[in-house]
């Protein structure tokens, strides 16, 4: 029992601010960035596939991305053929590699807590509470697909009210209604910080956009580890998870 208690002493917490969180954060991504990369080739390959499938190749068109020509992108974006199709799918895609995201958040803990990690842990959310991490996902792009609608504006509002949610689906194996009810209480109590830390998350995310958008690949998966950190600063660091492999 000493030996668990010593092991649950261990790691950081952040204060309950913006600045805080994301400084927290940014310590944890730069421990995790591998497992990082490694999440974002994962998703860049099912990417490709899916582009395959559906007939496109954005990839091939990366000089005109370069270019920033306006009529170049709504030409890649927007008005080629097989583009509706794939961006249904592309929906189902984000929503099966959810539990990959829950994964990189697990590593983070391990790497807070300075426990042993294994790359094994990245795969954690198909292993656990699987069907309620897919669930959750579903519900919560179709909440964020239909405020995206809305003149685009209204998501950046929406988005913070679930940031907890893959944290309490992973260390809490909650259900996903239960996740969805909790992560909307606890934001909306604390909306300014939940907010703040959500624009500038996404904006950390974003930020490889801007070397010739390759960058993005370094940078995105950075929204995730805040996720963590914000549990971490409401509802306390976690204690570390076991499963079986």
């Amino acid at each position: 029992m000493s030996e668990f208690n010593e092991f649950d002493q261990q790691g950081s917490v952040p204060e309950r601010s913006t600045g805080s969180i994301i400084s927290h954060a940014f310590e944890m991504y730069k421990g995790v960035f591998l497992y990082a990369l490694v999440t974002m080739i994962i998703y860049l390959i099912a990417d490709f596939v899916l582009q395959s499938v559906t007939g496109l190749n954005f990839y091939s068109n990366y000089s005109s991305f370069r270019d920033f020509d306006e009529d170049n992108y709504r030409n890649i974006l927007v008005n080629r053929p097989g583009m509706s199709l794939y961006y249904s799918f592309s929906g189902l895609l984000s929503i099966l590699l959810a539990p990959l995201y829950v994964g990189l958040i697990y590593i983070a803990n391990k790497f807070n807590t300075k426990s042993a990690i294994e790359f094994s842990d990245l795969f954690i959310g198909y292993r656990q509470n699987l069907g309620n991490i897919l669930l959750y996902s579903l519900v919560t792009n179709i909440i964020l697909w239909v405020s995206a609608l809305l003149c685009v504006l209204p998501v950046f509002f929406v988005y913070p009210l679930f940031l907890l949610g893959y944290p309490i689906l992973l260390f809490e194996n909650a259900n996903a209604m239960d996740a969805i009810s909790k992560t909307f209480n606890i934001a909306k109590e604390n909306y300014s910080v939940f907010i703040g830390t959500a624009f500038l998350g996404i904006l950390i995310s974003a930020a490889g956009i801007i070397l010739c958008c390759v960058g993005i690949i370094f940078t995105l998966p950075f929204i995730y580890i805040a996720m963590y950190s914000i549990y971490c600063a409401y509802l306390g660091k976690p204690r570390q998870i076991t499963y079986n492999k």
